[in-house]
């Protein structure tokens, strides 16, 4: 029985949105898509129509006029294309079906385009000449210009081959960290702007720039890993550009009358960390009036500006700051500071000393025999060292262009005891906004869904990494393919892979070949890259999950021509009998039953894995198809997936329910992608799933192919008590067994620590791996009961199957339309569950001992049996 709960009467908009933009200053959209959420409306309240107004520069004020509809996602811009710097304000009202009228105007939504040509680029990218920056040693670079009166507006645009952190006038510009980003350099490099006015004055003014590899030019890659992967010579292109106040325009862009100087950072490295000598620092390089004669000239440095695009991401900021929660000594000496998290940042320092006094820190996941264990960071020193300017009082120091994964810093040569708020971790990660929440009676299984968000934060740095600590810090695609379902809960990341999959269809091969890391560098083994499933399937499936979570149809339109070249790619390599044999398949990958040293080989046949996929993919590629209007397309993915779906059942089951790799992750795809027939066949390989797992203590036995989808296997098909059963497994290997053992993040391995607390011996043993952490998209949508049933969350599944033991459970999530919510509890004999349903979304209501019913947009109390699985 369902209760609405009375909410205000009238609608009220919040602000729109641009795009998938946090902010709207130097976006690269001339018409932008809006969206607007309503924050309160009465219960079942629907738009019906809306009004956009959009104000120009000039204050001449254009309106859409009254649009029946109730469209609020991603809208059509209604105005003439922005040009290039154009600014504009825009706000919108709405109408319901009642016979109130418009709501009241929504507050403002201040637009500012980018520059949206390459003509718009008229300074030059310049660097370091020969006798500087040819070792890991950044470079600043300064440059001048004077003000006739005081700034009305100023607009700096940057970007760089390497890592950037700009100055004007001896203040640093805007908050971001290692900006630009890592992009597909050849083909796209992303620029940012910022808004510089409170920063410059009449007179005399100073813009200047720290540069350092980054991911340019730095070394990337395991192994050893490789230096200048995309060039030898780093490189600043800035433009500024100022309106005064008596109306004249001064502009200033890097070119040759531009002056460098080392750096006093003596050496920094993604990897390794960074040295910085503070005595060496040139009080005021900045400012004016500083002596630049002793400096070189920088020398043009080759790049084209039609490859310069505006950010469609947040950058990477300080998203949060940790204090220790233990400092002790360790048998050396040293001293040994917990944070507590397993976390991707840096640390903050503030240390008094002598001069010369040399302060290093050590980075470190894990403790083995309570010192650092450093063996799974492989090449990756994660070292930093200050050396002290002995100013006579406290120096702060943070690095500057480097980042590590750690829980536990080692600090050595420390003057005297730390005292407290001396160290600081400073958590880093590209700053999306939050959206998804999870809570449950098990603390262990909330844990794990922490560990999984913990995780997602360490590895979106800047692109969707793989692990954050050792020497490889890549973007996967397979990890990001299996995980984006969970990730477009947790996070507002429909920008940030937007972005990612620009660069993997620039650097997809011309047969379709998606490579294994996107971007692409050289890595022994796997590159060349050649076809392989559940990776090269990001081209397919990732975009359809931002549309899916995202309502963005556009990312399908974006990315066809990928999307289309990897599945015909895929159609080509397929047998005769529909069946995917060819080609080296990862399978799998990372069953815990593999070696240590050899993550290839999994209990499933990968050719099984590889069909299934196929099979997915191609379907995937009809329905995208299907919401592009592509018919010619949908019919000929639809016939080649119902051939390889045959094809499966022929070649990999006996008919009977029975598949020729009896393992979970065969009857998990199967289950899933739909490769088996309703009835009989399907519930006898479900029920041969759910004897597999029992037989197997009710410990997972999958990898990244079966991880995600073994749960969902189970819970569709009547065994869902089994789920819940695998879901709360406590000994290895087990979602719950890292929780036990304190992990904090997801693990690469099941046991990437022994039970005795040793490490892993396997060459890959990461402390910090997302991968594993996609069952968390299971517990959103099956134990607290949110998932989305139309694209976008418009229509809205509240579903929750209560198991386990559990007492209660819930879920949040910041959909497109506004908050949904579902939290349920028992009481006796009774299922109590609250959901919200935001407004201009309904929602499907399917409790368990009922029959689904729908619901409008509202606070619902709602009731059913007590009948746990």
């Amino acid at each position: 029985m369902s209760h609405p709960r009375t909410t205000p009467v009238g609608a009220v908009p919040d602000a729109p949105t641009a795009e998938h933009h946090r902010t709207a200053l130097g976006i690269g959209e001339s018409s932008p898509r809006l969206s607007w959420t309503v924050r309160r409306a009465p219960s079942g309240w629907r738009q019906e129509a809306y009004e956009i107004e959009v104000r120009g520069e000039d204050g001449r004020v254009r309106t859409s006029g009254r649009v029946a509809g109730a469209e609020s996602v991603l809208v059509p811009w209604p105005d003439a294309p922005l040009a290039s710097r154009e600014r504009r304000s825009v706000r919108v009202r709405v109408w319901g079906g009642g016979p109130e009228g418009p709501s009241p105007w929504s507050p403002p939504l201040e637009l500012e385009a980018g520059l949206l040509e390459a003509d718009d680029w008229w300074a030059g990218m310049v660097g370091p000449g020969d006798g500087l920056g040819q070792d890991e040693r950044p470079v600043l670079l300064r440059g001048g210009l004077t003000l006739p009166a005081p700034p009305r507006s100023a607009r700096l645009y940057v970007t760089a081959h390497g890592v950037l952190e700009a100055e004007v006038n001896g203040a640093r510009v805007g908050d971001e960290v290692l900006a630009p980003g890592w992009t597909t350099y050849p083909a796209r490099l992303r620029y940012r702007v910022h808004d510089v006015t409170a920063l410059l004055r009449e007179g005399e003014n100073v813009l200047g720039a720290h540069l350092a590899d980054g991911w340019y030019r730095g070394r990337l890659g395991f192994h050893g890993g490789r230096r200048d992967v995309y060039g030898d010579r780093t490189g600043l292109l800035a433009q500024l550009e100022v309106e005064c106040e008596d109306g004249s325009t001064v502009r200033l862009g890097t070119g040759p009358d531009w002056r460098c100087a080392p750096s006093p950072t003596l050496a920094t490295s993604l990897y390794d960390g960074e040295r910085h000598d503070a005595r060496l620092e040139p009080a005021g390089w900045s400012e004016p009036g500083f002596d630049d004669t002793g400096w070189e000239p920088a020398v043009p440095v080759e790049r084209d500006p039609a490859t310069l695009v505006a950010a469609l991401s947040p950058p990477v900021r300080r998203t949060a700051e940790l204090d220790p929660v233990s400092v002790t000594r360790t048998a050396s000496g040293a001293l040994l500071l917990d944070f507590g998290q397993n976390l991707v940042g840096r640390l903050r320092l503030r240390v008094a000393g002598p001069e010369g006094t040399e302060v290093t820190v050590r980075h470190a996941e894990v403790l083995e025999d309570g010192e650092l264990c450093t063996r799974p960071l492989r090449f990756a020193e994660a070292t930093d060292v200050y050396v002290l300017a002995g100013t006579g009082g406290v120096e702060e120091w943070e690095p500057r262009f480097t980042y590590h994964g750690f829980r536990y810093a080692e600090v050595t040569g420390w003057p005297g005891e730390p005292e407290p708020g001396a160290v600081t971790a400073l958590v880093l990660h590209t700053d999306m906004r939050p959206t998804g929440e999870f809570t449950c009676s098990d603390p262990l299984v909330e844990r794990l869904h922490e560990n999984v968000r913990w995780s997602m934060r360490g590895n979106f740095v800047d692109v969707p990494t793989d692990c954050p600590q050792r020497d490889e810090r890549l973007g996967w695609t397979g990890d990001i393919q299996v995980f984006a379902p969970t990730a477009a809960f947790l996070y507002d990341c429909a920008g940030m892979l937007r972005s990612w999959l620009a660069d993997l269809a620039a650097e997809q091969y011309p047969d379709g070949t998606v490579p294994f890391v996107v971007p692409t560098i050289h890595a022994p083994t796997w590159t060349p890259a050649w076809p392989a499933a559940v990776w090269g399937d990001a081209a397919v499936l990732t975009p359809w999950r931002i549309y899916e979570r995202f309502g963005d149809a556009r990312v399908l339109q974006d990315q066809y021509a990928s999307a289309k070249a990897w599945a015909d790619l895929v159609a080509e390599r397929l047998e005769a009998d529909g069946t995917w044999r060819r080609d080296r398949q990862l399978g799998d990958w990372l069953d815990p039953a593999a070696p240590p040293q050899d993550p290839f080989l999994a209990r499933t046949e990968p050719s099984l894995v590889a069909t299934a996929y196929a099979a997915q993919t191609l379907r995937t590629m009809a329905e995208t198809a299907r919401v592009l209007g592509e018919d010619a397309d949908r019919e000929r993915y639809a016939r080649l997936a119902g051939h390889v779906r045959a094809g499966f059942r022929a070649a990999y089951t006996d008919g009977g329910g029975r598949l020729t790799s009896d393992t979970q992750t065969a009857y998990a795809l199967a289950l899933c992608f739909d490769l088996l027939p309703e009835g009989a066949e399907r519930a006898d390989a479900a029920d041969r799933l759910a004897r597999i797992v029992a037989g197997d203590g009710y410990r997972i036995a999958t990898g990244f192919a079966g991880t995600p989808l073994v749960c969902d296997a189970l819970s569709r098909h009547g065994h869902t008590a089994t789920a819940y059963r695998l879901l709360l497994q406590r000994e290895s290997p087990s979602w719950l067994y890292p929780v036990t053992m304190g992990a904090t993040t997801v693990w690469e391995r099941w046991d990437s620590m022994l039970p005795d607390g040793s490490v892993n011996p396997g060459e890959m043993t990461s402390f910090n791996h997302y991968a594993l952490g996609a069952v968390a998209d299971w517990l959103h949508r099956t134990v607290a009961g949110l998932a989305p049933e139309a694209p976008g969350y418009r229509r809205i599944r509240v579903a929750p199957r209560p198991g386990g033991g559990l007492e209660r459970a819930g879920a949040s999530h910041e959909t497109p339309y506004g908050t949904a919510s579902v939290h349920w509890r028992r009481d006796g004999d009774r299922l109590h569950v609250a959901a919200v349903v935001p407004p201009g979304a309904t929602a499907v209501v399917d409790l368990p001992g009922t029959e689904p019913f729908e619901v409008g947009s509202g606070g619902h109390d709602l009731e059913a049996p007590w009948l746990p699985a």
